[in-house]
């Protein structure tokens, strides 16, 4: 395991280094937004490791050839990322956040920072008679740009993903994130722009900390999609509140076919307690709007609790017709789903879900359960993390199946 670490640190290194050896001046405490309400935005921008922490590298020797100065680079950065640690696996983190990020003595901008996200996985589906399948599939590739203002209240972002599509075109799901953002009002974020509406704790959660390959049923059919508009986050002690007016075409297909509302509450009521009872979250929210002729409403209900080691969350979701990640529909949906996890050891974390979905209430017998096992292993926090997933897939309107998953995810 050690040599394996070493060989993807030193693929990583040679692909990136030129990068990393810019004249720029390269800050070390990145750009620091506060975190989420949900931890959902995709920004290893939290202090989730401290670079001062990191121990001092060695003096390289100088080698006098015409690439001294790369291979130097190369060793450096060999070195910063093997003993980088990084404990905080709720936000997203990046192996080279500090090499990436940039400071800047003129113009408007006082940082920059760059960054990529990659997921791969190999899944073997197995189903009760039939022939197993197994494929390969690249789930992400993610591309960064986070600024801040020389007033270091302003913000902006621009995600491009290139992830291969096939049911939308490369153009409207080039730009994701793309937006500006203040935090001049005390405890909030002001948000303008392309985004990920904060309606439903694992639809609105970033793909970079989810506890499995793949979101639940809920999540992938009411969530996971941007969309325009302005938007006000929340963060106090006890409660939390992400509200939005939006257009409700989603991906830059059409220009405002409708308006669309969303919020979304959380109250934490043993904030001041949570130490020594445990940390208790209470959330709710309600999606409603108009696209050209179809109207959808969709309210969804969260609870989640952790004590030490142990976590549980539940999330329950009903529609009377829903704009999310499968699409524009009238039909009348509903979900729930419960996910426990267990951190076995800083580097190691058990999780298991129970995930129902029925996507037609009008009819019968088509309900679809996934019994979910898996593990995680965060080598380097969720910067390089390796996933592991048994799927027990129940179809009441079709065979049965068994899937095995396993990933990988990789953030620069």
């Amino acid at each position: 395991m050690k040599l394996l670490k070493i060989s993807i640190l030193i693929l990583l290194i040679n692909i990136l280094c030129p990068i990393t050896y810019a004249d720029e001046e390269i800050t070390l405490d990145g750009i620091i937004h506060d975190e989420s309400i949900l931890d959902e935005y995709e920004t290893p921008l939290e202090e989730n490791y401290n670079s001062d922490d990191i121990p001092n590298i060695n003096k390289v020797q100088e080698i006098t050839t015409p690439n001294s100065k790369l291979y130097t680079a190369i060793s450096k950065n060999l070195k910063d990322i093997y003993e980088l640690e990084i404990e905080n696996t709720r936000v997203p983190s990046c192996l080279l956040k500090d090499q990436l990020t940039f400071e800047f003595e003129k113009g408007p901008l006082k940082k920059i920072h760059f960054w990529n996200g990659l997921q791969m996985n190999l899944s073997t589906e197995i189903p009760e008679s039939g022939d197993t399948d197994t494929k390969y599939k690249v789930g992400l590739i993610n591309t960064f740009i986070d600024g801040q203002f020389k007033s270091e209240k302003e913000n902006f972002r621009i995600m491009f993903d290139t992830t291969p599509q096939h049911n939308r075109s490369f153009m409207s799901h080039l730009f994701q994130d793309v937006y500006i953002d203040t935090k001049r009002i005390k405890n909030n974020r002001l948000l303008i722009g392309n985004s990920r509406p904060g309606v439903g704790y694992e639809g609105a959660s970033s793909s970079y900390t989810l506890p499995f390959a793949s979101r639940s049923q809920i999540a992938r059919n009411f969530g996971t999609v941007r969309k325009t508009g302005i938007r006000l986050i929340g963060n106090y002690k006890y409660a939390d509140y992400d509200i939005g007016g939006y257009s409700s075409q989603t991906y830059f297909k059409e220009f405002f076919p409708g308006a669309e509302f969303d919020s979304w509450f959380v109250l934490k009521p043993l904030e001041k307690y949570k130490e020594k009872y445990g940390s208790l979250k209470l959330g709710g929210g309600v999606v409603t709007g108009k696209r050209h002729s179809t109207d959808y409403f969709v309210h969804s209900f969260y609870a989640g609790y952790e004590y030490k080691k142990f976590r549980i969350k539940t999330e329950f979701a009903n529609a009377n017709g829903s704009n999310g990640g499968s699409g524009l529909t009238d039909k009348k949906r509903r979900g729930w789903n419960v996910t426990a996890y267990y951190q076995i050891n800083k580097k190691l974390e058990a999780v298991a879900r129970y995930d129902e979905f029925d996507p037609d209430r009008h009819l019968s017998g088509n309900k679809t359960r996934e019994y979910s096992a898996g593990i995680n292993y965060y080598i380097k926090g969720q910067a390089l993390r390796l996933i592991l997933n048994y799927v027990f897939c129940q179809n009441q309107g079709a065979k049965d199946s068994h899937r095995i998953i396993f990933g990988t995810q990789i953030v620069l």
